[in-house]
């Protein structure tokens, strides 16, 4: 077996990353230096928590209230809660508020949507207080 060479330490690039899970935009951090390249998800409650069939039917309810709805117009992201959850009580929907906001995120990493506010587009990883979706 001929001899290996070990290959030269590479710098890796320390730019953000998009969790897989919530779809946040998180940097770089000191204890991740060892395995930058392989970390996916921004901390340990992400990780736990893979998107399943409602994170699905959330994002598919987005875009088909969004492409009912027409190109210039918008909606919130209770409106597909609702949709996934039942409007009977409040109680049924608002429990998918934070996961539908979290689809909304995952389909603006995707490129299938903005995030607005007052009207102008924002980034989806630090808006906080009311949002509005809308297509791209």
């Amino acid at each position: 077996m001929p001899d290996r060479k070990p290959k030269p330490d590479r710098e890796t690039p320390r730019r953000e990353k998009i969790c897989k899970s919530c779809g946040r935009a998180f940097a770089w951090r000191k204890q991740w230096e060892k395995d930058w390249d392989v970390v996916k998800y921004c901390s340990d409650a992400c990780r736990g928590h893979k998107p399943g069939e409602a994170d699905a039917a959330l994002e598919a309810a987005i875009l088909e209230l969004l492409a009912e709805r027409g190109r210039d117009k918008t909606i919130c992201p209770s409106e597909a809660a609702k949709l996934v959850g039942g409007k009977d009580t409040r109680r049924d929907w608002e429990g998918l508020m934070e996961p539908a906001r979290a689809a909304a995120r995952r389909l603006v990493a995707a490129g299938r949507i903005v995030i607005t506010q007052g009207g102008r587009v924002v980034d989806p990883s630090t808006a906080k207080g009311a949002i509005r979706l809308k297509l791209r």
